[in-house]
This record gives C-alpha cells, structure tokens and sequence, in this order.
C-alpha cells in the first residue's frame, strides 16, 4: 500500500537492496506508460499537419524507387537520403530532446544518437556513392518496411483501443522512422569503398534503436514490442540472406 500512487522510479528507491528479488523490469521506468503515449497526442498536435507531407514524400519516394533503374545513382537518390537526414533531426528535437527527455533522461543520449545519423545521412547524401540498386529479395523487403513505416505503423493506436491522436508518424516518431530507414538501406548498394562503410554505419543507430524501442514496450507490458523486433528481424534477414 506504502507504494500504490508513486512514480515507478520512486518505488525501486523506496525499496530495500535486500528486496532485489522483488523488483520487475516496469519498476526502472521513469514514466508511467500511459504518459508516453501521451507524448505522441502532444507531438501530433504541434506538428500537424506536417504529418501529410512527411507521409506523402515518402511515399513519393517508394513510387521512385520501384520506377528507378541502374545505374540508379541520381540527384533524386541524393535529395532523398537528404530529406530522411533532415526527418532524424526533427525526431530528435522535436520528440526525444522536447517531449521525451524531460520524463525519461537517457532520451538526451537517444536525441544525440539520433542527430549523429542524421549527419551521416547528410554526408551520404552529399558525398555520393550509392546507389539505388539491390537483390530482388532485399528490395521487397525495403518496400514492405517503408510501407509499414508509412502507412500501417500509425494505425496502431486503433490495434490497442487508444485515441487516432496517439499515432506514430513517419518523420515525427522514433519507431517508423528507424524501421522505414532499415528499409531505405536494404534498398541501396554502394557504388565506391568509402560508401560501403557508411551504409555498413548507417544500420548501427536504427538497429539499436529497434532493439531499445521493442525491450522499453515490453517492460510497459505493451504488445507493440513485437514491431520493432519484427521489422529489425526482417531487415536483418534480408541484409544477410546470400
């Protein structure tokens, strides 16, 4: 009784270390679940309806790439990779640094990483080098993880009862950013060796983040950890099949 009404943060500190025993996972969280999806209503509501235009060039980006024939390396494949750098760097300011931050500190590290990909991407993006070309199995694979990321990830509010408001837009959200950037670079083949290297570092950040995003879901018992480590699962598989 001495715990019910406090902060899950506060319950492990008022705990005994010979009580170690009795911790669970969602007693390290520093929010209550229910206030993490409430950040996605307060990031929706400032940003809309810049949502449409997020969604809409990414989808102009899919209908580009399925159309898009070798050599495959063009200013189109450039302003592309630019406009997914400059969509990392409003994910970090504007959901990690300005909302999630404030109830959960790592999330300063998160926007941080987050800003670092966005750079690469820009550099890729500057520098060239890559291009839109790749497997059969790996571009079905990129296209399904963009669609997803685009189309299907917001719905998933309506999956699990809560609010429209409550959606995880591409360019705005942490996930269907990372899983629609896994799909971009299964897309991709590097043209020079220095290119290979940077879309080998290019999967580092997404990949942890999916692995993050699917452990924090899981220790607020939410059944949308399953997505993340899916669509890691899936790209990985892609990336690595012969």
């Amino acid at each position: 009784e001495r715990h019910r009404g406090r902060r899950p943060s506060e319950r492990v500190q008022g705990r005994a270390m010979s009580d170690w025993w009795t911790y669970r996972p969602a007693d390290f969280l520093m929010f209550a679940p229910r206030l993490y999806w409430r950040l996605f209503e307060s990031l929706n509501a400032a940003w809309w309806p810049l949502h449409l235009l997020l969604v809409g060039g990414g989808l102009v980006f899919v209908a580009w790439r399925v159309r898009v024939r070798p050599p495959g390396e063009t200013i189109g494949l450039r302003l592309g990779l630019a406009a997914l750098a400059a969509c990392w760097l409003l994910v970090a300011w504007a959901f990690l640094h300005t909302l999630f931050a404030p109830i959960n500190w790592p999330a300063h590290g998160y926007a941080l990483a987050f800003a670092i990909q966005s750079g690469a991407l820009f550099l890729i993006a500057a520098l060239g080098g890559v291009r839109a070309q790749s497997p059969p199995h790996r571009l079905r694979a990129g296209l399904a993880l963009l669609l997803w990321a685009l189309l299907l990830h917001p719905l998933l509010p309506l999956a699990r009862g809560a609010p429209w408001a409550q959606s995880e837009v591409f360019g705005l959200a942490p996930d269907p950013t990372a899983i629609a950037t896994l799909g971009v670079l299964l897309t991709l083949t590097p043209a020079t060796i220095p290119a290979r290297w940077g879309l080998r570092l290019l999967w580092a950040i997404p990949t942890a983040w999916c692995a993050l995003s699917a452990a924090t879901l899981a220790t607020m018992a939410s059944a949308q950890a399953v997505v993340p480590l899916v669509a890691l699962g899936a790209a990985a598989a892609a990336r690595f099949r012969g």
